[in-house]
């Protein structure tokens, strides 16, 4: 059977400094395009599922640009609504050992920042669709993206759709007036399954893991039983969390694992030491496009599904750009114990 999975969330044009170099120092800047919910549509295209991300484009060269690349990699363009004025932009500098990298956005007045309910025909979209997923960067970008969000959860919950999101917080992002805190939780009211780090709990959802230091560069997997026991009972629909362990040593060098929570039991994925970092920008995004997957593939096994994510979302680290272009054999082979990154003939 057909799997099938829509996102929903703006997609930007991404500008980077070449290598380490600073806004300051570099003559040119690399292009290609990324977003919360459009990196979990690219991986889950990559795995094979059927994945369709609904966004607003404008319809210029840029908007037409951004459709091609989409489809490039599989992507199901059908639901992309066009109108607006320009593509958001974030640019990025890419830090190193003790700088951290920085990002800088450029998306007031985006075609997607002016999206309203009314707008998609959810009923439609949500058709014959296993998951919905979206992440707290679009309720962030504007109140009508917020209540278009919400338009459609309601939906996937009236058609039995799985609702997953990753909490997402960005505080550079709310400036409409509005807290986090004051729109999420409706919407997260109407998911089954939630993705979040500690800064996430506190800042969306005012829940904190108790007994950590998060800047000290290790993390415990057990001191988030308590805040996923706290979510769960905040939002009795709520079936699993799960939460990605980064731990950061340097800007280089991170460590990386997860914990699932299911109510009763707290998994742990493996633990992976990334000691030079090609790119972690999509790393979180790349987790919930590989634990989508997995849930969806190894049904009924949690432990299997959370490893698939961390393995995928490892490897994420090591590809330049938004997405992630690994495979499910390269997924599978990590999983399995294989980091040695010998030459495949």
């Amino acid at each position: 059977m057909t799997q099938k999975v829509i996102t929903f969330g703006e997609i930007m044009l991404r500008l980077s400094t070449p290598g380490y170099q600073r806004f300051s120092q570099s003559t040119e800047l690399d292009i290609c395009y990324g977003g919360g919910e459009a990196n979990v549509a690219y991986s889950l295209a990559n795995y094979g599922i059927e994945a369709s991300l609904v966004t607003r484009l404008p319809k210029n060269d840029i908007g037409d640009s951004c459709m091609k690349e989409l489809r490039k990699y599989g992507v199901n363009t059908d639901n992309i609504l066009f109108g607006g004025e320009r593509l958001g932009i974030y640019f990025l500098e890419t830090g190193a050992v003790a700088r951290a990298s920085k990002v800088v956005y450029d998306r007031a007045h985006s075609s997607f920042s002016t999206i309203e309910p009314g707008m998609v025909n959810w009923d439609e979209v949500l058709k014959g669709a296993n998951f919905f997923h979206w992440t707290g960067i679009t309720p962030a970008v504007s109140q009508g993206a917020a209540d278009a969000c919400l338009e459609a959860i309601e939906a996937a919950n009236r058609l039995g759709v799985t609702v997953s999101c990753d909490l997402n917080y960005r505080k550079n992002l709310w400036k409409y007036g509005k807290k986090a805190s004051e729109v999420m939780p409706a919407l997260v009211a109407g998911c089954d399954i939630v993705l979040g780090n500690e800064e996430d709990a506190a800042m969306v959802l005012g829940i904190h893991p108790e007994g950590m230091d998060v800047t000290s560069g290790h993390v415990e997997a057990e001191a988030y039983r308590s805040v996923s026991q706290q979510i769960m009972k905040q939002y009795p629909r709520v079936k699993k969390v799960i939460t990605t362990l980064r731990g950061s040593i340097n800007a280089n060098h991170n460590t990386w694992s997860g914990v699932l929570f299911d109510g009763e039991t707290l998994y742990k994925a493996a633990d992976y030491q990334i000691t030079h970092i090609v790119d972690r920008v999509g790393g979180g995004d790349s987790f919930m496009g590989g634990l989508i997957y997995g849930l969806l593939t190894y049904e009924g096994d949690d432990q299997k599904a959370l490893e698939f994510a961390t393995a995928a979302s490892c490897l994420k680290h090591t590809i330049h750009g938004d997405y992630n272009l690994v495979t499910v054999d390269e997924v599978e082979k990590l999983m399995g114990g294989d980091a040695s990154g010998r030459v495949s003939r």
